[in-house]
């Protein structure tokens, strides 16, 4: 469920944003812009928290998903915790009043300095990814003077069943490790004075739908935990990942509640802690990429509705194929016809969608795309001097401006020409 739907407006239906309507949005803001209901964040936070409740639980929500601090904030006054990938997602959730304690450091490629800044604000685990990443935590460990608290990143070779660019847990993926070299690791990490085993680590993919792939996948990480004990090696709690899918056409993903059930079957006569790490599922339904028509073109084989966002503002059609519904936000009744959605960047992979069947629209007319929550601000970029969108946050009929568009001259921010009086390029 999420809180965008048609209401009734002043010369009809509108599609709104809790009480606010998109088009008021428009005309406020400007487009692109990207717009996030805060009770559908709050809401899919308080079903997944409620879903785990057979088993004690951290639910750290993905800053990669959508890391504007509004949405950051809003999840820390939830009691969220946060899956990191870099340094500058980690000062992003202390910067919207995260908790370190909270904070679960993930990724295949840590620098020191990460690594440093990681160990003296005092985050609650690294999630190691390799035999090298563990030498790396220990070594800086020992230089700061802090005991470095880890799990290692199991791969359990267990298929997703999702699209290839997302699956992560099989033995061809650059995630994770062996389980046989994973009881190395813990040996290696046990013995260590700068180290502090205190959990196992699993993720098998993104936008899966299936509860079958993660309690396989669970089974596999409880081998290696029984594997440990016999060794003497304790685990306070098994992090399972995210990777929960959503609604984006016609797919069923399974429920959060069976989820959980799976999980506090394996978990509950064992009193491990259970981590999971979603992102998607808290934020992919819960905003809408906004944009307007900026003209119709017809061609010999094709229609092309060419609209102001552009493969820079979202580039997950292009990149993954991945299908987004689009709807006009005030909808004319016109039959519909097939026409592709595209960008007016200067690339032929500059589309949101390719024979796709819409309402007969118009120049200056509004689209919203949906279930743009996740990884779309997130992943956008300049690509042709584009400045990025702004995006706002709706709670009822309350509208706050949560990021600035970007300016032209932020474009260039931090840049500098050439100064031809130099005798050559300056020291370093």
């Amino acid at each position: 469920m999420n809180h965008f739907e048609l209401r009734d407006g002043a010369d009809g239906l509108e599609l709104h944003a809790e009480d606010v309507a998109l088009a008021a949005i428009a005309e406020a803001c400007g487009t692109p812009t990207y717009v996030y209901s805060r009770a559908t964040i709050e809401r899919h936070y308080r079903v997944m928290d409620e879903a785990l409740g057979g088993v004690p639980n951290s639910i750290c929500y993905a800053v990669k998903a959508a890391s504007n601090l509004a949405i950051l904030g809003l999840l820390a006054k939830l009691g969220a915790g946060f899956d990191i990938v870099s340094v500058g997602e980690l000062e992003r959730v202390l910067a919207a009043g995260g908790l370190p304690e909270r904070v679960m450091f993930s990724g295949v490629g840590k620098r020191d300095d990460e690594i440093e800044r990681a160990l003296r604000v005092g985050i609650r685990c690294f999630n190691v990814e390799s035999a090298w990443e563990l030498e790396r935590i220990e070594a800086v460990a020992e230089r700061v003077g802090r005991r470095a608290p880890i799990s290692v990143r199991v791969n359990p070779d267990v298929d997703p069943q999702t699209h290839a660019y997302i699956a992560t847990g099989l033995r061809t993926s650059k995630f994770g490790v062996p389980m046989v070299e994973a009881q190395a690791m813990y040996r290696r990490a046990a013995a260590s004075p700068h180290l502090h085993v205190v959990g196992i680590d699993c993720h098998i993919g993104s936008q899966i739908t299936q509860v079958e792939p993660l309690a396989a996948a669970l089974d596999r990480v409880l081998e290696l935990v029984d594997a440990l004990a016999d060794e003497g090696i304790a685990i306070e709690h098994v992090d399972m990942g995210g990777g929960l899918g959503i609604t984006y056409k016609d797919e069923e993903p399974a429920p959060p509640a069976a989820v959980g059930r799976a999980y506090a079957e394996r978990l509950g006569p064992r009193g491990l802690e259970l981590v999971v790490e979603p992102g998607r599922l808290i934020v992919g339904n819960a905003g809408v990429l906004l944009m307007r028509v900026l003209g119709v073109k017809t061609g010999e084989a094709k229609t092309f509705v060419i609209v102001d966002a552009a493969m820079n503002d979202n580039i997950r059609p292009s990149l993954y194929g991945a299908w987004q519904q689009l709807e006009p936000v005030c909808p004319s009744g016109r039959n519909e016809t097939t026409v592709d959605v595209v960008g007016p960047i200067c690339e032929s992979g500059d589309f949101f969608a390719r024979d796709r069947v819409l309402p007969e629209v118009r120049a200056g007319e509004l689209l919203a795309m949906r279930s743009a929550g996740a990884y779309g601000f997130t992943m956008a970029s300049t690509y042709n001097s584009r400045p990025r969108a702004a995006e706002v946050m709706v709670d009822g009929s309350r509208l706050t401006v949560v990021r600035e568009r970007e300016s032209l001259r932020a474009l260039w921010a931090g840049e500098r020409l050439l100064d031809e009086d130099d005798a050559g390029p300056s020291a370093i």
